[in-house]
Order: C-alpha cells, then sequence, then structure tokens
C-alpha cells in the first residue's frame, strides 16, 4: 500500500437487516479511491410500515456523487435482495459494467431491459481462479452452496490483501442442482492469506450443522406418495433445487405436474436455459390440468411468503385458474417464513384450514433446509479461511453482534458495521473510519421516491389519523360565508348521543367565521391555519382523534 492509499468497505445496505443487500468497496487515496458495487438488491415493504410502497431499494447517493469513480457493479446471486434493484437504479451508473455469472446474468439482463437499459452492459463473468479486472481491484467469482443456482462468494485482490465476501452460502456438499461446496477450494483461497472476510450472519443462531438439500427428496416423495386429494406444493420460485425435488415427488406417485405463477415458470426457463436444471419432469399448464382428476394433480405454486397476489393466496380464498382446493387435499410449505411475513403465511394456512386442507410446514422439521449457513458452518468458514478480520454483514444488528463474538472464538478481530460504517480495511487497527447517512429509496408505483420525501410519511398519517377536508368561501369584499362545506375520510360519523360529527364540525365553523378578523381573512396561511385548529380541537374533543385537515379556501372576484 501507499502512504496515501487506503482500502475500505461501505455497506449501503443488508448489513443490519436482511435484504436490500448493496455493498462498496474503494482503493485509493482519501477522496480519490476509485469503486466496485457488490449486490443491487431490493427488500420487500409492509403494510404497517410502508403502505402503498411496491419495493424498497438501497439508498445510493453517496456512490451516485462519486459516479465517476465507479468501475464495475459485481452480483453475487439471483435472489431479489442482491440483484432486484439493477433495473431501477441502473439509471445513476451508466455505462458501468455489470458482472455476474450465467443465471444470474440471464435475470440481470432481463430487469435491464424492462427498465429500458442497455442488457449488454451485463458481462458474463467467468468462474475462480479466472478472474475480472475493475480498477485496482481483482475480482473472482468463487461458486458457493445456496438456496438457488450459481451463487457465489467474491475473492476481491487488492494491493493491501485479499478480501472474500461470503454472498449467501451454506456448506452443502450435495445440493442436488448447482455447485456443492468445496472445502478444496476454499483452502487454496485463504492459503495465500485473508485480510478480511465479509460474511453472511443469518443463521448464526442456529447452532445445530446445516442440512443438506439432498434430505429432502425422500420424505418430500413420502408424504406426496400417501395423499389422498389433490396436492398443493409451495416454496421460493428461485430455488430451483426444491422446485425439481417437488415434481419429481409429484412424478413418483404419478401426479401431473402444473407450476402456478409467473415468477416459477420464469425459475424454471432460466434454470433450462442457462443449463443449470436438466430432466425437470414434464408439465402442463393449469388450464389443461382442468380435465385431469384432480386426485391426480399435484401443483407447485408461488406465494411461500404470504403474498396477497401469488397462486397460493389465490387458491386460499378460492378458485384460481380453475382450481379449487377441497377438505382433505394437502398443501406443503416447503419454504421458511421470512421474519416479518408470519402474519401474511398465517392468513394463507388459516384460510387453508377452514377449507379442512391439510397443512405441512417447517415446523415438521422434514420439508425444508436453509440456504444459509448455521453456525457451525460459519466456524468452518472462518477456520478455512483463517482472516485477519471479520466483518459480518447481511443479518439484523443482533445477528451481526453475534457474529462478532463467534469470531473473536474463532480467533479473528471482529469489526461492527451496520449500514452507513465506512470501514478502513489498510493499516494495522483496521475500523470504522466514519458514518455515511444512509437511508432508503421506494418504489411507488412507477415513481423512485425518497424515505424522507414525505409521501408515505403522509400516508401512515392519513391510515392512522383520517382525514378532514373543509371547503369555504370569502367574497369579494373579503367577508367569510358562514356556511362551510365538510367532508370526513376514515373517521367515525357519529359523536355522543348520536350527533353527527360532520354536522358538529360544520355548526363549530359557522360560529368561527364571523369571529375572525380581516387581517386572518385576507391571509390563506392563517385562515387555513385558524380552521385547522378548530377542527382537530373539536375531533379531539368529541372522538380523540387529531385528523389531518385540508383546507379549501375559494375567492370570489369582484366584476
Amino acid at each position: 500500500m501507499s502512504a496515501q492509499s487506503r482500502l475500505i468497505y461501505l455497506p449501503l445496505g443488508g448489513a443490519g437487516e436482511i435484504g436490500m443487500n448493496c455493498y462498496v468497496y474503494g482503493y485509493g487515496p482519501k477522496g480519490s479511491e476509485r469503486f466496485i458495487l457488490v449486490d443491487l438488491g431490493v427488500s420487500f415493504p409492509d403494510m404497517d410500515g410502508t403502505p402503498g410502497v411496491d419495493l424498497i431499494l438501497p439508498d445510493v447517493a453517496w456512490l451516485v456523487e462519486r459516479v465517476d469513480r465507479l468501475d464495475g457493479i459485481f452480483i453475487t446471486h439471483a435472489h431479489e435482495d442482491h440483484v432486484g434493484a439493477v433495473g431501477h437504479l441502473y439509471r445513476h451508473f451508466p455505462r458501468v459494467p455489470v458482472y455476474a455469472r450465467p443465471f444470474t446474468a440471464f435475470h440481470a439482463r432481463r430487469k435491464m431491459e424492462e427498465a429500458g437499459h442497455d442488457p449488454d452492459m451485463v458481462i458474463t463473468a467467468p468462474v475462480w481462479p479466472e478472474t475480472v479486472s475493475a480498477g485496482d481491484f481483482t475480482v473472482g467469482f468463487a461458486p458457493t452452496s445456496h438456496s438457488i443456482p450459481e451463487a457465489s462468494a467474491l475473492v476481491i485482490d487488492t494491493p493491501d490483501g485479499r478480501v472474500v465476501h461470503s454472498g449467501d452460502f451454506k456448506i452443502d456438499k450435495d445440493p442436488r442442482v448447482g455447485e456443492p461446496f468445496d472445502e478444496a477450494m476454499w483452502e487454496t483461497i485463504g492459503a495465500t492469506g485473508v485480510r478480511a472476510l465479509i460474511c453472511d450472519s443469518t443463521n448464526v443462531f442456529s447452532r445445530h450443522p446445516g442440512r443438506s438439500e439432498s434430505e429432502l427428496p425422500e420424505p418430500i416423495t413420502e408424504l406426496v406418495a400417501n395423499a389422498r386429494g389433490m396436492v398443493v406444493a409451495t416454496t421460493f420460485a428461485s430455488n430451483i433445487a426444491r422446485l425439481k425435488t417437488l415434481a419429481e415427488a409429484g412424478k413418483a406417485a404419478g401426479r401431473t405436474i402444473v407450476l402456478m405463477g409467473r415468477a416459477m415458470k420464469r425459475m424454471v426457463t432460466a434454470g433450462v436455459e442457462t443449463g443449470v436444471l436438466t430432466d425437470f419432469p414434464s408439465t402442463v399448464s393449469p388450464e389443461e390440468a382442468t380435465q385431469i382428476p384432480r386426485e391426480n394433480l399435484m401443483l407447485i405454486v408461488t406465494g411461500s411468503q404470504g403474498e396477497r397476489r401469488a397462486a397460493s393466496a389465490g387458491l386460499a380464498r378460492g378458485k384460481y385458474l380453475g382450481h379449487e382446493l377441497k377438505e382433505g387435499d394437502l398443501f406443503l410449505f416447503s419454504s421458511k417464513t421470512i421474519p416479518g411475513n408470519e402474519v401474511g403465511v398465517a392468513r394463507i394456512q388459516n384460510a387453508l384450514s377452514e377449507k379442512g386442507v391439510d397443512i405441512a410446514d417447517e415446523q415438521s422439521g422434514f420439508f425444508h433446509v436453509s440456504g444459509h449457513a448455521n453456525r457451525p458452518d460459519l466456524h468452518k468458514m472462518h477456520s478455512l479461511l483463517k482472516p485477519q478480520f471479520l466483518v459480518p454483514n447481511h443479518g439484523e444488528h443482533r445477528h451481526l453482534r453475534e457474529h462478532c463474538k463467534l469470531g473473536a472464538e474463532s480467533g479473528t478481530t471482529p469489526i461492527l458495521a451496520p449500514n452507513g460504517s465506512l470501514v478502513q480495511l489498510s493499516g494495522n487497527a483496521p475500523g470504522v473510519d466514519e458514518y455515511i447517512e444512509v437511508s432508503r429509496t421506494y418504489l411507488d408505483g412507477s415513481r423512485l421516491i425518497g424515505a424522507f420525501d414525505g409521501v408515505v410519511r403522509d400516508r401512515m398519517k392519513l391510515a392512522l389519523n383520517g382525514l378532514v377536508v373543509v371547503a369555504l368561501i370569502i367574497d369579494e369584499d373579503d367577508e367569510p360565508f358562514e356556511d362551510c362545506w365538510v367532508a370526513l375520510r376514515g373517521l367515525p360519523e357519529t359523536v355522543g348521543k348520536g350527533a353527527g360529527l360532520q354536522d358538529v364540525l360544520e355548526d363549530q365553523l359557522a360560529d368561527l367565521m364571523p369571529r375572525l378578523d380581516r387581517k386572518t381573512v385576507r391571509d390563506d396561511d392563517k385562515l387555513e391555519e385558524a380552521v385547522r385548529r378548530l377542527v382537530r380541537q373539536v375531533c379531539v374533543s368529541d372522538i380523540g382523534r387529531k385528523p389531518e385537515v385540508t383546507v379549501i379556501i375559494s375567492r370570489l372576484m369582484a366584476a
């Protein structure tokens, strides 16, 4: 390292939360570093905190201000929380190449094209030990096992040493689809010395060794074989190894396989076209399946996380694409419920139960395995690479802290670095050098809005407090009409003793208007504030609410 240069790491998303992964690496003199970006993912909204929002994206403003020094974007795998924001945010990074392995590149190009960007800016990357050069960085895609094909860690070589960015991984030597975990390869990567390991923390609290995908075919096949009615199974659409296991179980039971949901079909198509998925059982369309006896069907559907518009929710509500669940049917949730989605999943499961449908899910322990490394697997990765420093990522704050403790037990020096922590990895005492203010970006319909723009905040206020609209008229002589018009939204219409809230407000405003001084009546801002104050006082007194108030002032002009 030159005296002026430094190696830095800055998480803009994914550190202190699960999802929305976005990590910056930089090298060079302070203030003049050249950068690479690792992952550009999304997170999904919840109705309570982000009503109406479609997706949550990382706030990349810090990097946009330095975009002329960005030399490449590297995507570790094709899960939405790692690749989902590429199309939405690429306009900030014009002509910057995006590197990914073939299966991931397939999805990244589609996202780029849908957003109107040049899909040729997505470049298919080779596999380690071959590498890609980007400024002062040399980057290799090292295959790892995960719940999606071609997941990769990144081996990032810099003038200040080697950094390994684990991405999402697990130790699985027989994942069924995709590459197995190659212990010898990781020993080789660690043999030359690893300065820092930036590492997945999702399952750090799970103390038992992780299970292999290859353990699932037998119990799932037995479950489906013993079913008597129609069988429906749901899992993450991206987990095409699991899709294959489910389809093969249905085929072994003599059932016809039906894929339901665009994401499900898209992932299978991508797997076949990129060569990572072979010998997938034949399927029929939902329309064709209506002509087949229902006890001979197995539907593999989207919606394992309780998504309201997915196939699982449609079947729970009633008929979906001509198919309906009945008493004695079986519904298998071959997935783990992501924290925050429990209510949506429970809603669907209860609706299925009301129909008399039998449910099998992760609680049994037989029908799902995680795609993330459990605590013993994390310890194994530490021992294979023997990094000088450990920086946990991909986890909530409690996961990062616990992973730091595990790192200390493993003999490495941990660095706690949640989103916005600019870590200097150079020198004898790496650590957080400064904190960058980071926020979120919301996809709201077709528009991107900032978390501090006020749109979502105002929407939450309306949802929580209701709305009163007041319309009043001022004549040519600046005299207010006594009669005001009031409309209510999201508020009770009656108050004590059956009186109407609208009538009460209109009466109170009729008393107020003649008492206002001329200076207030002539000033729209002062007049609006006087009306708003009265409306809120009445509402607090009569219904215990302080609603949002919109005042419409119409002024008549002299002829």
